[in-house]
């Protein structure tokens, strides 16, 4: 399908079923305020309810299982605790007006034993080319354990399960995150898959898990509820694909008549071909995530106009709304959006750099 026609950021927009008052989406964040077991905490309550101006926002990555876990204080959704805790995070959210999804993101090789207790596990037996954070500090990563074909079908029933539990805690849907350098882009990308069995070798079977996956999770909520992540050609994470070209249209392809909520792209230019390609074979939503990190509001609408005029649909971002809770009203008006105060506040406990940021209303 080939959009061409102009969209206005600022006017409703429906997505995932859902009537939204604008195509501005916030984007997944990574922010480390989970308690130690996973459970989200009432500081990330506060924090999303600061943000529900968000068309949609799709809330930081949780793990499906234990294994799963990346670093220290990230959230899950594969026991009772975690189902109560986002329950009061969405309660929060909808009591203010907003709507959100769930991104699900298992690690693989991105983890460490003094995360999660468990060895990560990952497609081939190939460590992270990075430290990992932990509660002592950043440690060498560890060679991850190769997932047996058995162990591959028990992770696509995880994210099945986790998926339930999301809807059980309030989220309107949930996001599938194959994208970034983590398990479902590791199956993904040749550097880190080289397996000789069904999950591995040719571009068809690379895409195999992650298409299992997203169609485990549309049978257990419904597709329309369901998105999917994808990062072409992101090296983040050690990841070289090595055939982006091949491997993007054909997973599309293989998910694109599901009927899912939204395709998610990140880091797309509206220059880029791919982002045609794939726009051609994307029969419903597509969510554009900027390349780059635009710091002023000019530059931001200036960015989203170019991808909605290439066929994006609605507009995620994600540093702007960490350090501007009412980013959609300071867009609007051109208002000066407040800075990132210290980066290293991104991931450590606490309110300050999370919930502390000021609104226009505050200033004024």
């Amino acid at each position: 399908m080939t959009t061409t026609a102009p969209r206005d950021l600022f006017a409703p927009a429906r997505l995932a079923g859902l009537e939204l008052p604008h195509r501005l989406v916030m984007a997944p964040l990574t922010r480390n305020r989970a308690g130690a077991d996973g459970t989200p905490s009432d500081l990330m309550a506060t924090y999303y309810a600061q943000r529900a101006g968000a068309g949609l926002i799709i809330a930081e990555a949780a793990t499906p299982n234990q294994v799963g876990q990346t670093y220290a204080n990230i959230p899950g959704i594969h026991r009772a605790e975690h189902i109560a805790g986002w329950r009061r995070v969405t309660d929060a959210v909808r009591a203010a007006g907003g709507h959100m999804f769930l991104q699900l993101q298992h690690g693989g090789r991105v983890g460490h034993p003094d995360n999660s207790g468990l060895v990560p596990v990952a497609p081939s037996p190939i460590p992270l080319p990075d430290t990992v954070h932990t509660p002592s500090g950043h440690r060498p990563a560890v060679t991850p354990r190769e997932l047996t074909v058995d162990e591959i079908h028990a992770t696509v029933a995880d994210f099945a399960t986790a998926a339930r539990n999301a809807v059980d805690a309030g989220f309107a849907g949930v996001e599938v995150h194959s994208a970034n350098g983590y398990l479902l882009h590791q199956f993904l990308a040749r550097n880190t898959n080289h397996r000789t069995d069904e999950y591995g070798g040719p571009v068809e079977n690379r895409i195999r898990f992650t298409v299992e996956v997203v169609e485990a999770v549309a049978a257990a909520i419904g597709p329309e509820r369901v998105g999917l992540r994808i990062s072409p050609a992101n090296p983040v994470n050690g990841i070289a694909e090595g055939d982006t070209e091949a491997i993007y249209p054909a997973l599309v392809t293989a998910v694109a008549e599901l009927g899912l909520a939204y395709l998610h792209i990140v880091r797309v230019d509206a220059d880029d071909p791919l982002l045609r390609q794939l726009r051609e074979l994307w029969p419903g939503s597509l969510v554009a995530n900027p390349a780059g990190d635009a710091r002023d509001s000019g530059a931001i609408i200036d960015g989203a106009g170019r991808l909605l005029a290439a066929g994006a649909d609605h507009i995620a971002l994600g540093r702007a709304f960490l350090a501007n809770p009412d980013l959609v009203e300071r867009l609007r008006t051109s208002a000066p959006l407040n800075p990132i105060r210290d980066a290293h506040l991104m991931y450590v406990g606490g309110a300050e750099g999370y919930t502390d940021y000021p609104t226009l209303a505050a200033t004024a």
